[in-house]
């Protein structure tokens, strides 16, 4: 065992007996996140328009603040971008996280030295976690890869700009940069595939222990060696074991994925955005992500069915319940504000708190009143892949098909296959009676004649990835919307595999 490796022992469980306090006390834990940043804004143009000095309570903070989007805030970030400071938080920000908005286009987040150690912890402290819990540190001592964004930032308004996989890297600790691969350079390519090229020259015949990435870009990196190998990925790299993910559910890849591999390895899942590094699993054998209280985030949690009320219910971390579908607002020390981030949240245990992402708060069916989610869907296809092991997914979303008066309306799921079901009304059978399961609006509208059962459109190998090309998404942190309540992304699969 090497020295990196061995050391790494004592932080982890240095920084696993540190947790224990807010873990313990979580209520606590943020109600002093609550009044610290509070505090910290009160002379900002944001805590000025909104009298924090007047802010005691998150009562208080509930008639202060209003939720809002991106959007909503962009005021306030403008100002930010134009180069002023002490808007949203005292001084002017660190960095400016890039990303792609739905309705906002390019979304600009503020970054700020008070808040980039979260960004920073969360993914060490989540390696950590698993060092404690498993005993395993010899990846440390191998080479270790990280499939992001172009590092090379741009500025605006004097403030440095780039996506946040890229800035991240500029913070990879010392220790690990002289096991971190691709190379700078190679990180600093945009082309995806031009990039992986490079990705693959560079590590094929290096001793890789972690990889980490989106499942379906490293799906893209294990075909790829693959076919230019011939051999398995546990042949080529014998001492991997521990793959990293975030981002999208991990389930409609996890079977095509270690059957890449050849063997199974360890995983651990995380919950990091630009707004913030939320939750990590901390545990091997529980999905449970544990919710990280402590950070310089404030969480509000506002039931899913209540989302788009004018006054929605906001609840603390204290008032959430097991098994409710959550969007989750934050407020943090990066200078959000009731800021919702989009995602929605189930907790799995409150003791500590632990939670999964179960989808988008706009990433939903309702064309026909029945509400159908993200999660849903997930599970749906899970189940009904059990029932047919032999076939493999590469991608798939779904949407509505309104017949307007012509034929009957349904669902249709257009998926990519590495192997397709034998019998595809037997799948698209199944596949239906899951969902009906699953989702009792759904099962009213089938069972009413409402809807028609879905129907699934079988796309050609590469229509995502040629879609995502087509959209300049393709590779780093992008992720296809699992569902629509528009066509707008089926059609555009459909014209592309059409091409």
């Amino acid at each position: 065992m090497g020295l990196k490796a061995w050391l790494s022992k004592y932080l982890a469980a240095y920084v696993h007996k540190k947790q224990q306090h807010w873990i313990q006390h979580p209520v606590q834990a943020q109600e002093a996140v609550f009044s610290n940043i509070i505090s910290g804004a009160k002379q900002t143009v944001f805590g000025r328009d909104h009298r924090f000095e007047t802010i005691h309570s998150h009562a208080d903070f509930v008639k202060a603040v209003p939720v809002r989007d991106y959007e909503g805030l962009k005021s306030y970030f403008n100002r930010i971008k134009q180069g002023e400071a002490d808007i949203t938080w005292p001084g002017m920000p660190i960095y400016l996280a890039k990303t792609s908005g739905t309705t906002s286009g390019t979304k600009y987040i503020p970054i700020t030295k008070d808040s980039i150690p979260n960004h920073i912890n969360g993914a060490k402290n989540a390696l950590l976690a698993y060092i404690h819990e498993t005993g395993n540190s010899k990846f440390l001592d191998g080479k270790l890869i990280f499939l992001s964004g172009s590092p090379v930032l741009e500025e605006i308004g004097g403030i440095k700009t780039g996506r946040l996989s890229g800035i991240v890297n500029h913070h990879v600790p010392g220790y690990l940069r002289t096991n971190q691969l691709p190379s700078y350079d190679t990180n600093c390519i945009e082309d995806w595939e031009t990039k992986l090229d490079q990705i693959i020259e560079e590590t094929i015949d290096q001793n890789m222990t972690l990889i980490s990435g989106i499942p379906p870009w490293v799906q893209m990196y294990f075909d790829k060696l693959m076919r230019q190998t011939g051999k398995q990925i546990k042949d080529i790299f014998p001492n991997f074991s521990l793959f990293v993910y975030g981002g999208v559910n991990f389930e409609p890849y996890r079977k095509k994925m270690f059957e890449s591999i050849g063997r199974h390895v360890d995983s651990i899942e995380t919950f990091p955005a630009s707004e913030g590094f939320f939750a990590y699993q901390n545990e091997q054998n529980d999905k449970g992500l544990l919710l990280l209280l402590d950070a310089g985030i404030f969480y509000e949690f506002i039931p899913v069915e209540e989302y788009f009320n004018e006054n929605p219910t906001r609840l603390t971390i204290g008032e959430v319940e097991l098994g409710k579908n959550y969007a989750l607002v934050i407020s943090s020390n990066a200078g959000l504000w009731g800021y919702s981030i989009g995602d929605t949240v189930k907790f799995t245990s409150l003791k500590p708190y632990k939670l999964i992402v179960s989808g988008r708060i706009k990433h939903f069916i309702s064309a026909f009143g029945e509400h159908v989610i993200g999660e849903e869907v997930e599970k749906a296809m899970q189940l009904t892949m059990k029932r047919f092991p032999s076939v493999e997914l590469v991608e798939f979303t779904v949407a509505p098909y309104v017949s307007n008066g012509e034929g009957e309306s349904y669902h249709e799921w257009l998926i990519e296959f590495s192997k397709a079901p034998n019998n595809f009304d037997d799948f698209e059978k199944e596949l239906n009676q899951q969902l009906q399961k699953l989702n009792s609006y759904y099962d009213d509208l089938i069972s009413g004649h409402i809807l028609a059962n879905l129907k699934v459109r079988v796309l050609p190998l590469g229509t995502f990835r040629n879609y995502m090309k087509s959209q300049g998404k393709l590779g780093g942190q992008n992720k296809v919307p699992r569902l629509s309540n528009d066509r707008v992304l089926a059609e555009g699969l459909i014209k592309v595999a059409s091409a």
